[in-house]
């Protein structure tokens, strides 16, 4: 039996501030792409962190799109059905 699909989304663009999480213009985010797990999610998250290093302002992120998904899955019942 496979692996259950544990989906993640890398993303990235300039950010307002080093160290922060805003970004400076929504509209120039980049979708790098989704993933089906977290690791095929890293190998594309650290490319594009290499390749962008000499800027301070540009960063990616892992987004875990899975738990967006089934907010249930970490245990938590919030949301109904």
């Amino acid at each position: 039996m496979p692996d259950k699909q544990l989906l993640h989304f890398v993303i990235g663009g300039e950010l307002k501030e080093i160290g922060g999480t805003e970004f400076r213009d929504i509209d120039k985010i980049e979708f790098v792409g989704a993933y089906p797990d977290y690791a095929a999610a890293r190998v594309a998250w650290k490319t594009k962190a290499q390749a962008t290093v000499d800027n301070a302002m540009m960063r990616y992120f892992i987004i875990h799109a899975h738990k967006l998904l089934d907010p249930h899955e970490d245990g938590h019942e919030d949301h109904p059905h």
